[in-house]
Parts: structure tokens; sequence; C-alpha cells
């Protein structure tokens, strides 16, 4: 082992432990924001079609995204219905469920960590082809899923609300 990979392994926690406080501060009262939901319940299923074809041919790679995007969408109904919702002064807020929210952030960020590990660890011209791992596209699928379930979860309570007033 060089000296680079037991620097990146050694500074490793400390980055999981500042993504993780990054993290933890979305996970408390927020103000709801309709442009937000709207680009999360847009962008994530735009990049989930471009990887569904750009990865056509690959049968367990498809069936890696379809199986996360639906388990991602699972825990965010789960998410939804601990989540808590308030409507005050004309202005919508939420705190969402931080344990399903932060781990599916933290699994997605540690395998970023760890695809940038092997780019260390092997070079440039030995790394492993984007999506060729089919876990790769499980997390991102699971978060996706996670992600747009969430958003257009936020956007139906606030028609909700709107239509209540």
């Amino acid at each position: 082992m060089t000296q680079t990979n037991i620097v990146i392994l050694a500074l490793v926690p400390f980055l999981m432990w500042r993504v993780y406080m990054r993290v933890k501060r979305l996970t408390v009262r927020q103000k709801s924001r309709p442009w937000r939901h709207w680009a999360a319940a847009v962008l994530f299923p735009v990049m989930l079609v471009v990887l569904a074809v750009m990865f056509a041919a690959k049968p367990v790679i498809l069936a890696g995204i379809a199986a996360g995007t639906i388990v991602g969408s699972l825990l965010a109904l789960v998410a939804l219905s601990r989540t808590g919702f308030e409507h005050t002064d004309g202005d919508y807020f939420y705190t969402p469920y931080a344990p399903i929210g932060i781990g599916i952030a933290m699994l997605f960020i540690a395998r970023l960590v760890y695809r940038g590990y092997e780019y260390f660890a092997y070079g440039p011209q030995d790394m492993p082809q984007f999506g060729s791992s089919p876990m790769t596209m499980v997390i991102f699928g699971l978060l996706a899923g996670y992600y747009v379930t969430y958003a257009i979860g936020l956007l139906r309570w606030r028609a909700a609300e709107k239509a209540k007033a």
C-alpha cells in the first residue's frame, strides 16, 4: 500500500463525518420551496431515463437501477409518513424523517468515496468503467427513487394544504 492510499484511507472517516454533519443539517425543520421539489421530481427521472438508455444492452445494470428505484420509493413513502408538516402564517414547513434520509445520503456518498479510492488505487486506466457495477446503479436508483417520491409527496402535501385554505 502506497503512502497516498494510506493518507486517503486516513481521511475517509473525517470526510464521512463532515458529510454526515452537513446532511444532518438538512434534516431539521425546513421551509418548503416548490421549485426545489419540482427540480427533484423532474431532474432525477431524467437522469434515470438517461442511464436506462445508456445501459439498455446490460439487463443486470437495468435491473439494479430498477430495484434501487423501487426500494428508494418505498423508503420515501415510509419517510413521508413520519415527516412533520406545518402550515403557519402562509408558509409551509416540513421536518424530514432523519434516519432514512441520512442513511441513503451516506450510502451514496460512501459509494462515491469508494469509487474515488478505486481511481487512486488502480489509476484511471485500470479503473472499472462507470456503470459497470450493478451496486453503483442500485445505490443511485435508491437515491433517485427516494428523492423523486419524497419531492412528489411534498408537492402533494402543499397542494392539499392549499385546497384546504
